[in-house]
């Protein structure tokens, strides 16, 4: 059974298929207590390459106060914080952070970024393409890919919690846009992430420099290309309802009051997003049909690296995906409170044809 169709533009044509990637993540008690299993299928235009990529950890500086830099010699000033260097992400360039960690990627071949992966501390980053009613940045303006934000949460934060306070800081400051397919300039769109690591994992949201965020400790959690967040979020970008007031989004009643009480949260999915809630609702959609994939082991401790791959598999949700929009790349990790992490990756198209490979260790 197909999903809802999106329209989007590609290479000219009119695309009547569902367009790219599907995330899922299960805490206990639908693992074993202590266990997190996470499994991305990343679907991109066909044809295109994505390979599997390791990056060691690098320190580039050293962050020091004034007091301190005053006092220091000059042979170490290579490493002060004013000469800190760049990091050449996709399109632009940003200030690199003092220290990276070590990752495993999966890197599309012209990109910066990856569209899924984990770094050495066991955290696990997959993005979804997400359209919203967010128009006052023009998507086309190249600045940070989505792609990159998984890279630059991976490299940047040692929990989930900091990688996602990575990713929302960096979108706040250098805002996110540009093409997203090698040969298209058409294909643009605003991104949302689940991050997890062995303790609990987070679902951001973003539309623009807007994000809300998500905890989740325990059960199941799935995203498909459609904003899911609806009054239930636990953090925010400063001024969000303040933004969503000004720019119409949320509107007022006619004593003047908004639809919602001052106290109450804004409803994220329906001021923000572009047919979310139809999609969320629909028995037929990828996010539905993903999420009854996940409901079955709830309370099972039964989900395991096995079962999830059965899941990134099965393509009567759509979830394995053939066409011009392809499942270029797949991923599977299994995150231990003992540290015993996991990760089984998969650098080809249809993870239906082809066996996930255990990676080695990072």
């Amino acid at each position: 059974m197909r999903t809802l169709l999106q329209n989007r533009a590609f290479k000219g044509m009119t695309l009547k298929s569902p367009m790219g990637c599907d995330t899922f993540v299960a805490l206990y008690p639908a693992t074993p207590k202590g266990t997190v299993v996470f499994g991305k299928n990343s679907d991109r235009p066909a044809g295109e390459g994505q390979s599997i990529q390791r990056y060691l950890g690098q320190e580039y500086y050293t962050v020091v106060d004034d007091q301190e830099e005053s006092s220091s010699s000059s042979s170490s000033s290579s490493k002060m914080y004013k000469d800190k260097p760049q990091c050449q992400c996709t399109y632009i360039s940003i200030p690199q952070a003092p220290k990276t960690h070590s990752v495993l990627l999966s890197q599309i071949d012209w990109m910066f970024g990856a569209e899924h992966g984990t770094n050495e501390h066991g955290v696990v980053i997959g993005n979804e393409a997400v359209w919203t009613k967010v128009e006052d940045e023009d998507l086309e303006t190249k600045r940070l890919l989505g792609m990159d934000l998984v890279r630059l949460g991976l490299e940047r934060g040692s929990t989930a919690k900091t990688a996602m306070n990575v990713i929302t800081s960096l979108l706040e400051e250098h805002g996110q846009g540009g093409p997203c397919a090698k040969d298209d300039d058409s294909l643009v769109y605003h991104n949302s992430f689940l991050i997890a690591d062995p303790s609990e994992a987070w679902i951001v949201e973003t539309a623009g420099r807007h994000w809300v965020a998500k905890n989740i400790q325990e059960g199941t959690r799935n995203i498909s290309n459609t904003l899911t967040i609806r009054t239930d979020y636990d953090l925010h970008s400063k001024g969000l309802k303040e933004y969503a007031l000004q720019s119409g989004l949320l509107k007022t009643n006619t004593k003047g009051s908004t639809n919602t009480d001052v106290e109450e949260k804004l409803d994220w999915a329906a001021c923000f997003g572009d047919g979310c809630i139809e999609e969320c609702e629909s028995p037929y959609s990828r996010q539905t049909c993903g999420g009854k994939l996940l409901e079955k082991y709830d309370g099972t401790q039964n989900l395991d690296y096995k079962a999830m791959m059965e899941i990134l598999r099965n393509h009567d949700a759509g979830i394995c995906m053939h066409g011009g929009f392809e499942t270029t790349a797949s991923m599977v990790s299994v995150l231990k409170s003992n540290g015993d992490h996991q990760h089984w990756m998969l650098d080809k198209p249809h993870p239906c044809k082809h066996e996930h490979e255990l990676q080695p260790k990072i």
